[in-house]
């Protein structure tokens, strides 16, 4: 997914939130309403969390040098870890906080028809920006079902938004229902409940963006089907005997590293091992354009075997 998909997912969802923050501020401070204080929180924390996943974006984009031979890329991932944090240490403590408070001091709300008018609007913004970023994940979804695919994604900007957008469409349903049935109950804790469970919903989807986020930092490989095409590209060379190892490993959402350990066959010249490397390296480039560093091995299948104990593939 291209670093143009992501930042129109960004840009999308920033421009929602900043909208919706302050129509929630306004209706929290009109009305009394603790539910609607901690959506106004988690859309401050969301618009927060566009600007670093932007600066995230930014900082990946740097060319490689010599401190960092591989590139930047992992500084999305980095950022992406933080925004996480972020949500579940501001949007959902926040939000939990305000609720208990609510909850051992209920007021009741004043004006609640200007909560319901602000919480239609921030829907209408919210399904937007969400619609944005299932478009763009529906690039790379293919025939995997949508968990699959959030799953198999390494573009954090992609998902993080996705997981933002969702979580603060079901908050917007939760903080609706408990302002409507706190009124019609005369039960005004109900508004204090709602803004706990809001904290709750947000910091069940920061722990899940960090799980994500936590994968593609500590060294995340490429998913089945480029491992598979990967190999299948190698079997069509005569001259090997063994595929000792495929590894990879996401530097970035399209950067890939990959390292090969391969048995030649011990007739073949050693020109004919570099011309056997340099065109697999180039078909496999050809084949995944994301794959940008390839470091291929010639190594004796036994003598891998005894290094590492790996599961070689015989041709």
């Amino acid at each position: 997914m291209s670093s143009h998909s992501s930042k129109k997912a960004i840009f999308a969802a920033l421009a929602g939130n900043g909208l919706i923050a302050v129509t929630k501020f306004f209706a929290a401070f009109h009305t009394n309403s603790s539910s609607m204080f901690s959506e106004a929180i988690h859309s401050v924390v969301d618009t927060g969390n566009q600007f670093l996943l932007l600066y995230g974006l930014k900082c990946s984009e740097r060319p490689a040098d010599k401190s960092h031979p591989f590139g930047y890329g992992m500084e999305l991932y980095f950022w992406s870890f933080v925004v996480a944090i972020l949500i579940f240490g501001l949007g959902a403590g926040i939000s939990v906080y305000e609720g208990i408070a609510k909850i051992k001091n209920p007021e009741p709300i004043t004006d609640p028809q200007v909560n319901y008018v602000v919480l239609a609007l921030a829907m209408v913004f919210e399904s937007v920006a969400c619609s944005v970023a299932i478009k763009e994940l529906k690039k790379t979804k293919g025939t995997q079902n949508w968990i699959k695919a959030v799953r198999a994604s390494k573009d954090p900007a992609i998902f993080t938004v996705l997981f933002e957008d969702f979580a603060a469409l079901v908050g917007l349903l939760v903080a609706g229902l408990s302002i409507y049935f706190g009124e019609l109950l005369d039960l005004p804790v109900l508004d204090g409940v709602g803004s706990v469970v809001i904290g709750l919903i947000l910091a069940t989807t920061a722990l899940f963006l960090a799980y994500e986020c936590k994968e593609l930092l500590t060294g995340e490989a490429a998913n089945e089907r480029v491992v598979y095409g990967i190999k299948q590209i190698l079997k069509q060379e005569s001259s090997l005997l063994y595929i000792n190892e495929v590894l990879t490993m996401h530097l970035g959402p399209k950067d890939i590293l990959l390292n090969i350990s391969l048995d030649f066959k011990d007739a073949i010249s050693s020109v004919e091992v570099e011309e056997t490397i340099s065109r697999m390296e180039s078909n496999i480039k050809a084949e995944f354009p994301e794959i940008k560093r390839v470091f291929i091995e010639a190594q004796s299948w036994l003598g891998h075997r005894e290094s590492i104990k790996p599961n070689a593939e015989t041709l």
